[in-house]
């Protein structure tokens, strides 16, 4: 009777407040009656005794995290080596300015790789231009240094010559009273006649004439010196002693055949044809 009573004292108090009949959305789903169930559990756990704590297991979810992100990482790797990835047109959409722009800066590179090949083909270019106009110049420098040394030479071997021959024509005049012909052999080339013939004709005209002897004199005529001027003073033009130089004599004579009978060999032919011989 006692435990009764004291049961009774300690059991709630019915509410007296009206209880509604509309189910919560707890109990509905069920999960009232469960958790009233682990309601009911705990407090009699409560009652009964002290409870215990939950223990909370941290390595589960991390563990889970890792495995997640392990299988996405290999699902990628082989959606990347089998061409997977891009097949969704819908996944990756690139605008059309980022195409243009990335077209842009791929000519421009192209661009500037040709412009920085060409230049170098150019700086090339011109520094071989420049090598073999400079060989050129070099060459063409030493052609005419060459041409210029020949022609310089060519002068002076000339001008020796014709000193040489001035000098032997000077001797020969100077000595035309020992050696006449010589004399006029060399005053003959003013005149044109440098063959052997002229002056052989020459040498046998004046041979017949005088004998090339500077003081012949004609007895029966007066006609005077190597070429018989008739009379002597006409050889005056050419010297006022043409009476004692044979050299005067002989330019007077070679002058005399010249505007007479043109050369050398027709005066003689015409001192043969005439008897007595004259011309």
């Amino acid at each position: 009777m006692a435990r009764y009573e004291g049961r009774h004292r300690s059991a709630p108090v019915p509410s007296t407040a009206p209880r509604s009949n509309r189910a919560t959305p707890a109990a509905r789903s069920g999960r009232g009656h469960g958790q009233a169930a682990q309601a009911t559990s705990g407090a009699g756990s409560v009652r009964h005794g002290r409870s215990t704590p939950r223990k909370r297991h941290f390595g589960r979810p991390i563990l889970a995290g890792a495995l997640a992100l392990g299988l996405g990482a290999s699902g990628f790797a082989y959606a990347k080596a089998n061409d997977l990835i891009g097949a969704d047109t819908a996944a990756f959409v690139v605008g059309n300015g980022v195409v243009a722009q990335t077209d842009e800066l791929a000519r421009a590179s192209t661009v500037d790789t040709t412009y920085r090949a060409a230049a170098s083909v150019s700086r090339n270019e011109r520094r071989t231009a420049i090598a073999a106009t400079g060989s050129r110049t070099a060459k063409e420098l030493e052609a005419k240094q060459k041409l210029a040394a020949a022609q310089q030479a060519e002068k002076a071997r000339a001008a020796a010559e014709k000193a040489a021959r001035d000098q032997a024509r000077q001797r020969v005049i100077d000595n035309a009273k020992n050696d006449p012909q010589s004399a006029a052999r060399i005053l003959m080339a003013d005149h044109g006649w440098s063959s052997d013939a002229q002056y052989n004709c020459l040498v046998n005209l004046w041979n017949g004439e005088s004998d090339w002897r500077w003081s012949a004199t004609n007895a029966s005529s007066g006609a005077y010196g190597i070429p018989q001027s008739l009379p002597a003073s006409k050889m005056a033009q050419f010297g006022a002693d043409y009476r004692t130089n044979p050299l005067t004599q002989i330019k007077w004579g070679l002058w005399y055949i010249e505007m007479s009978y043109g050369n050398p060999c027709n005066a003689w032919s015409t001192w043969q044809a005439r008897s007595p011989h004259w011309y």
